[in-house]
């Protein structure tokens, strides 16, 4: 039962938000944070100092990489409050092949779960079991263009297959193609008023593809495509102490829902129930996405996020983390505050999240403990 109330939670929650002009996609795992690393720190990352998790994030990164090599291994319960068999998995590996150059690759792997199949209570005694889900398979380029920038690109191989097949006869997976550009930038150390310190800038734009398409004839919904823009700071208050500050803002880059959806009431007036995005192609949904908000440019900035996180790390053994998200009441009202932890013993890397819903708005990760964990192999690349 909690495996239909979880759904009917869903879906409720797509009625709600098609009341205002919240953005929605297809595949929008694609923008769940799956590491515990970027969790804790308000669910940020484009700008961190770079990590295993980075191909998630800004695959420029790499460039800039702790190690030679690493693999990432994590796992996130998704709504744990009512079910125990939705969940993210995610695996993440990198190798730095030059001084300048590396490659990574990810698998992200999204599952919901088991969904018995049934018209009468008789079919339930020995239901059919489906088990829908997504999956994405990336590659990245990252390649330094001085000491102290990089850029990336990466392209990505999309699966969601989320059809109930003994329910209908012509049920298939979607399938699509994206790709992505980034920027990485991390300064020389520098002296920052009484302590020394980097400055560090990114940005990533990601999930850039056709359309998502079920049936030949269907609705197409459009990828997550998505800005990421963001700096930080590390301070380094002496040989074993630094304090990492970062800011990020993102904006999906698909048209807002501004055409209305009317119907008739029982007085027979027309009444708006809802808003629908235009069918444009997902190139000049990219364009429209910046000036097409029916409310005009005050709108426009009610469907930017932005994120700010601070670390703090002891002589990279041992770092506590927090951060705040922030989204527009208008726009999906997601606030939520992160704590998390990472430890480091030989070669692996232990990291711990938790997340504290700041609205009335319900989280599906709230009250959810995320961990991941890295191995590092090679030699340090770092000072």
């Amino acid at each position: 039962m909690k495996k239909y109330f979880g759904l009917l939670l869903i879906l409720f929650t797509s009625l709600l938000y098609s009341q205002n002009r919240v953005i929605t996609t297809g595949v929008p795992f694609l923008l769940i944070t799956s590491d515990a690393r970027s969790a804790g720190m308000g669910e940020q990352g484009v700008a961190t100092t770079p990590d295993a998790y980075s191909q998630n994030w800004n695959p420029s990164k790499y460039s800039f990489a702790p190690s030679e090599s690493g693999i990432g291994v994590s796992y996130t319960p998704y709504l744990s409050q009512l079910v125990n068999d939705i969940f993210l998995a995610n695996v993440s590996y990198y190798r730095v092949i030059s001084e300048r150059a590396a490659w990574a690759t990810s698998l992200k792997y999204f599952s919901l779960g088991e969904i018995e199949i049934g018209q009468t209570p008789a079919d339930f005694i020995n239901p059919l079991i489906e088990r829908p889900n997504e999956f994405v398979l990336d590659f990245s380029y990252a390649l330094k263009l001085n000491e102290s920038f990089s850029m990336g690109v990466t392209g990505a191989f999309i699966n969601s297959d989320l059809k109930l097949g003994s329910a209908t006869d012509d049920a298939s997976a979607a399938s699509t193609v994206a790709f992505g550009i980034s920027g990485y930038y991390q300064s020389d150390e520098l002296n920052i008023g009484t302590f020394d310190g980097k400055w560090r800038g990114g940005f990533y734009v990601s999930n850039l593809g056709p359309k998502l398409t079920y049936e030949t004839d269907g609705y197409a919904d459009y990828l997550p495509t998505n800005l990421k823009l963001g700096g930080g700071l590390d301070l380094i208050l002496d040989s074993y102490n630094t304090l990492s500050f970062g800011l990020e803002i993102n904006k999906l880059l698909v048209p807002t829902p501004s055409e209305p959806i009317v119907s008739t009431n029982a007085d027979g007036e027309e009444i708006i129930t809802g808003y629908i995005q235009p069918d444009v192609s997902f190139l000049s949904g990219i364009f429209k996405s910046f000036g097409d908000a029916p409310d005009g440019f005050s709108e426009e900035l009610q469907e930017f996020t932005w994120a700010f996180g601070a670390e703090f790390n002891y002589n990279n053994a041992f770092a506590l983390r927090a951060g705040y998200f922030n989204e527009h009441e208008l726009k999906g009202a997601r606030k939520f505050i992160t704590l998390g932890a990472g430890f480091k013993y030989n070669v692996v890397d232990i990291d711990l999240s938790y997340l504290i819903s700041a609205t009335k708005v319900i989280n599906p990760l709230e009250n959810t403990l995320r961990f991941s964990l890295t191995f590092n192999f090679g030699d340090s690349r770092e000072d």
